[in-house]
């Protein structure tokens, strides 16, 4: 990219105010930082402070903890809001009387990716680490591309950034029909399961809501698409779009042959159109990231890299936040955070945990992920744990469900649901009682793992504390 166009990017926002209701998302403070490294005065609020609003801060935001309507500057010309945030949320009622054009963040997020060359990656798990690896090598593959990754990502400084290149490589959701939005020239569904049933109907409404991701591509574009999941062959059936296929089986286009797998960690052959394209070490754990691999190799060469380019970098990669991260080790016991919220994503994480560390055993302190899809998923959740020796679990992380769906179910019903299977499972209510029964069972040679989409890392940092402290007394 020239540098006039370079400027011409910039000077779209330096003169404009932003407003971001619910700023401390992921992807909303994604935006937030790119909309600030492009020159535009932003503001916003969200409910509670973190370590992403006080990022924002400092990098000169007007952030606002609690949400009221005289939050919004003057002047503001546009109101971006997350999916999260309610109609009757008291900054976007504000917005929308005094006329301000208020927009989603999808939509958002389209516009700074519409003069740019977008790589989008979507399914229902695995996009944040697919993402993330495809703007590690081009990154370091010196196409400064800008990004936007729903996690953190230390070797990217960050969760987004912006780059005078013309690639831009975003996460494109699923969750209200968000990735509708985005008009990619390179884009990638890496699998696609029953998720988000509070804005779905069935499986069915969100096979359709993929099929109509995947129309978006144009002749000239490229579909990345798993070809051995049942569900992405049903959203791509009859639609006349260039995909390429990968998979673990002969008839992908994009093949994987594992190859010395070695305590959760493997080597792969990559076989392209029935020749031989390289072999990489895959560097995180576990057979999912081996298809994460493929998925950003497909994307990564329809992109201009070469084979020795992608492979040498993302061998290099290492992995993004809460995805099996390991936290320390204290009092012989190993600790480690994940993300999974899912009960595929949890039965992969635990999978991997054990190849990779083979403890004596593994205690999973769980924290399900809204109430509506721990009432949906009941049963595969509880199916989810057979790795695991014992589960703890605290009370459900609220996420924009109703009182109908809070009074439905509880933390407590997992627990009789594991237990039935023939399980270990405990219901303690809050994070301080957890790690207090934690301290008192965990032995040398265990591994503690805390996982979900809320606030449970907070966890494994306080076990890390206690058990070095008792180590230190004793």
């Amino acid at each position: 990219m020239d540098a006039d166009m370079s400027k011409k990017k910039k000077d779209r926002y330096s003169d404009s105010s932003f407003h971001l209701i619910g700023v401390g998302g992921t992807g909303m403070r994604a935006i937030a930082e790119m909309l600030m490294n492009c020159g535009a005065m932003v503001s916003g609020s969200d409910l509670v402070s973190s370590e992403a609003t006080d990022r924002l801060v400092k990098m000169g935001a007007d952030i606002s903890i609690g949400q009221k309507g005289e939050n919004l500057p003057e002047p503001c010309d546009v109101v971006v809001y997350s999916a999260a945030v309610r109609e009757r949320n008291p900054e976007l009622l504000e917005a929308r009387q005094r006329g301000l054009e208020v927009i989603k963040y999808a939509e958002m997020l389209g516009r700074m990716m519409a003069d740019r060359v977008g790589i989008t990656i979507s399914g229902t798990h695995g996009k944040s680490t697919v993402t993330a690896m495809v703007a590690y090598v081009l990154k370091e593959a010196s196409k400064d591309p800008s990004f936007i990754v729903g996690a953190d990502v230390r070797q990217l400084g960050g969760p987004s950034g912006v780059g005078s290149g013309e690639l831009f490589v975003a996460e494109a959701c699923e969750y209200d029909r968000s990735f509708l939005h985005l008009h990619p020239k390179y884009a990638a569904i890496l699998n696609i399961e029953e998720d988000h049933l509070d804005c779905y109907r069935d499986l069915e409404s969100i096979i359709e809501s993929f099929r109509a991701y995947a129309s978006k591509i144009g002749n000239e574009d490229v579909l990345v698409a798993n070809g051995e999941d049942r569900n992405v062959a049903d959203a791509l059936s009859d639609l006349y779009v260039p995909v390429e296929t990968f998979g673990m089986t002969e008839d992908c286009l994009w093949r994987g042959v594992i190859v010395n797998p070695d305590r959760g960690y493997m080597h792969m052959d990559i076989i392209r159109a029935g020749k031989a394209y390289g072999t990489m070490r895959v560097p995180l754990p576990g057979v999912h990231n081996a298809y994460n691999c493929l998925a950003a190799t497909a994307l990564l060469a329809n992109a201009g890299l070469s084979s020795d380019e992608t492979i040498k970098h993302l061998e290099k990669f290492e992995g993004t936040g809460r995805r099996i991260e390991y936290r320390g080790e204290a009092a012989g016991v190993t600790i480690i955070d994940d993300y999974a919220h899912h009960p595929t994503e949890i039965q992969a994480s635990l999978r991997a945990i054990a190849n990779c560390y083979n403890p004596k055993r593994i205690i999973c302190v769980f924290q399900p992920h809204q109430h509506s899809r721990t009432r949906f998923l009941l049963k595969d959740f509880a199916q989810s744990f057979a790795l695991a020796d014992e589960v703890v679990l605290p009370d459900i992380y609220f996420v924009r469900d109703s009182q109908y769906e809070q009074d439905y179910i509880s933390s407590k019903d997992l627990v009789a649901q594991i237990r039935l299977r023939g399980g270990i499972a405990i219901y303690l209510k809050t994070f301080n009682t957890i790690v207090e029964y934690i301290e008192g069972i965990a032995e040398p040679g265990d591994l503690v793992v805390t996982m979900g989409a809320g606030d449970i890392w907070k966890v494994a940092d306080e076990i890390i504390k206690r058990l070095g402290k008792d180590s230190q007394g004793k």
